[in-house]
């Protein structure tokens, strides 16, 4: 099940989403290594990266082991979007996407994410800016609708593939539902009837049988996970092994766990810098050791530390005695 998004081909249809201080240049590394069909950057703001604003550049970072990597762009005016998309293309991007779908008020109240989607003449003027801007492929992730008296994701699409996107994701809320309730799969098959182009479903995807439910409800070409990936990296090259062939590949051990999150905490304070890096870290360590055994606590000792070596010695200390309990 491999999807083609113009001249780039997927290996599989399993892609991560693009998360807000989650999908860094370490986390996508790591997901892809693992078997990500495709990774996509944090929302970047286009305005910002035209400024070229140090910490958005960081952003976009990209690097050979993540390729092909999307980078996610957000924005409200047409020529700004398609100057960032340039920018990069030139450095590197092997696919843009364009953000209709993030639900964040202080990025709705600019009167871009998902508000764009009230709004499908500057959403259309946005599309055919961008695509005629680069000449890589040009996908576009957005919500059902607004409300559920505007739920147009039909209507937006098919002017999204008129303008020459290449791809559709669809999270299955509205912008008004934020991540409340449930995300409706049956509706995205709406979108996939409007158009040719490939269409992934988004939306509550935390095991297998979600996957296989959202793929059977909405007709979809594959899936995004987002917040089931917290702490499991390893997730999406999982979902591409059983949509693949109906196995369902247990996690990793403990020790390799352990190693992968040791390994993730050492780029982070690597691409970071130790102060930003401890700091965004801990959320991670956090993610990872959720579920484990005494965790609650370690997770609130972990919390309060501000060095890097601390974190590393506090985290050997948690799992040691779970891997020697583990090998007894």
């Amino acid at each position: 099940m491999s999807i083609k998004i113009g001249p780039v081909t997927l290996p599989n249809p399993v892609i991560l989403a693009p998360m807000s201080g989650v999908t860094d240049m370490p986390f996508r590394r790591l997901a892809k290594r693992c078997g990500a069909g495709l990774v996509v950057s944090e929302m970047i703001a286009s305005q910002a990266m035209i400024r070229a604003n140090r910490q958005t550049m960081k952003m976009a970072t990209s690097c050979a082991e993540e390729f092909p990597m999307s980078v996610q762009l957000a924005g409200c005016e047409p020529e700004v979007m398609a100057e960032a998309a340039k920018l990069n293309e030139d450095r590197g991007a092997a696919i843009i996407d364009i953000n209709m779908g993030c639900p964040v008020k202080k990025v709705v109240n600019g009167e871009a994410g998902s508000a764009l989607m009230k709004n499908e003449k500057l959403a259309g003027d946005i599309i055919e800016a961008v695509v005629k801007a680069v000449s890589l492929p040009v996908t576009l992730k957005m919500r059902t609708g607004w409300d559920d008296q505007h739920r147009n994701a039909p209507t937006l699409a098919r002017i999204a593939e008129e303008a020459g996107v290449q791809m559709i994701t669809v999270h299955g809320r509205t912008r008004s539902q934020l991540y409340n309730g449930r995300a409706d799969w049956g509706f995205i098959r709406k979108v996939k009837e409007a158009v040719k182009v490939p269409v992934i479903g988004n939306g509550d995807v935390n095991s297998y049988d979600d996957a296989r439910s959202l793929l059977e409800q909405s007709g979809a070409d594959g899936v995004m996970i987002g917040r089931g990936c917290y702490g499991r990296p390893w997730f999406p090259g999982q979902m591409a092994h059983f949509l693949a062939t109906g196995e369902r590949p247990e996690d990793p051990s403990l020790d390799v766990q352990l190693a992968i999150l040791m390994e993730h905490f050492d780029s982070i304070i690597e691409h970071y810098g130790e102060d930003t890096g401890c700091r965004l870290g801990r959320k991670h360590v956090a993610w990872y050791t959720k579920g484990l055994p005494d965790s609650a606590e370690f997770r609130s000792s972990v919390n309060q530390s501000l060095s890097a070596p601390e974190v590393r010695r506090m985290i050997r200390e948690f799992y040691d005695p779970l891997l020697q309990k583990q090998a007894a």
